[in-house]
């Protein structure tokens, strides 16, 4: 009689914990996949695509390599090349470290022209240039036209060596981002940051750009074809991309804190109430 008893006391204490662990369970349901740009795709509108050129700014680090009919006079143009074994990232983290030697393996390139406070660069025989504000067309342009007093038909390249930008909020990977390149699209930077999480808003997405000093803030939606045409499609140097949170974070957070206060309490009542009986 008196196990029966303790039979059905233990029963009564373990349905109601049974009940809260299924609840819970169930709640964990699967989540409906985030797609990008759906919609009708107007062909002769989305494939004029526009590319921004970006801006040199306070800074940057330039890798400026000159040519000309004579190669002995051009040598003093240009910087020593060095190895790549070394090179870090702006943001330090092993990902951005992987990413950049990817690009640059092991080959030389140079230590690269800094763009100083004043928006200067320092280049040897042309001593200062002011170089901010510039797209790298225009600097090619005003470097060809300050060698040809020193050489025969000069011409030259230019690239950036730390073209940063910024992932925050709702990302797989939150970081600053530095690649040997001088473009990259919104979709290649979700790539690399382990995309836009289960909480994220994909259809307003925020972007800090600054243009010769005065911020910008734009908005694009990754959900529809147009994005494409955005001028944010393409980020520039330094630009900040800001993913939000929906409200299914705010409720899951709920969610869980209910859940927890309910396992909790379950746990100290079944204890308690074991303790009570053994006693």
């Amino acid at each position: 009689m008196r196990l029966l008893l303790l039979s059905r006391k233990l029963t009564g204490v373990f349905l109601p914990l049974l009940m809260i662990l299924t609840v819970m369970l169930s709640s964990c349901g699967t989540t409906r996949p985030y797609v990008y740009m759906q919609g009708q795709f107007d062909t002769a509108q989305l494939s004029q695509v526009r590319i921004v050129e970006p801006i040199i700014q306070k800074g940057d680090l330039l890798n400026i390599i000159v040519y000309s009919d004579d190669p002995e006079a051009t040598k003093i143009f240009n910087q020593p090349l060095i190895a790549n074994a070394s090179s870090t990232t702006t943001s330090g983290s092993s990902v951005n470290a992987e990413v950049t030697q990817a690009n640059l393996g092991n080959s030389p390139t140079t230590p690269g022209y800094l763009v100083d406070e004043n928006g200067n660069i320092e280049y040897q025989i042309l001593n200062k240039l002011h170089v901010e504000g510039l797209t790298r067309s225009q600097l090619k342009d005003t470097l060809v036209a300050k060698l040809s007093h020193y050489l025969n038909n000069p011409y030259c390249t230019v690239r950036f060596l730390n073209f940063r930008f910024t992932m925050l909020g709702e990302i797989a990977r939150p970081a600053l981002y530095s690649i040997p390149s001088d473009r990259i699209n919104i979709f290649e930077a979700l790539a690399l940051s382990g995309d836009i999480t289960l909480y994220g808003r994909r259809e307003n997405v925020s972007i800090i750009r600054e243009n010769n000093g005065v911020r910008e803030f734009g908005r694009i939606d990754l959900t529809k074809p147009e994005v494409i045409n955005s001028p944010y499609f393409y980020l520039q140097q330094n630009d900040i991309v800001y993913i939000e949170q929906n409200k299914k974070k705010s409720i899951a957070n709920d969610v869980v804190t209910l859940r927890n206060i309910s396992i909790a309490t379950a746990i100290v009542s079944t204890v308690a109430l074991i303790y009570s009986i053994l006693k």
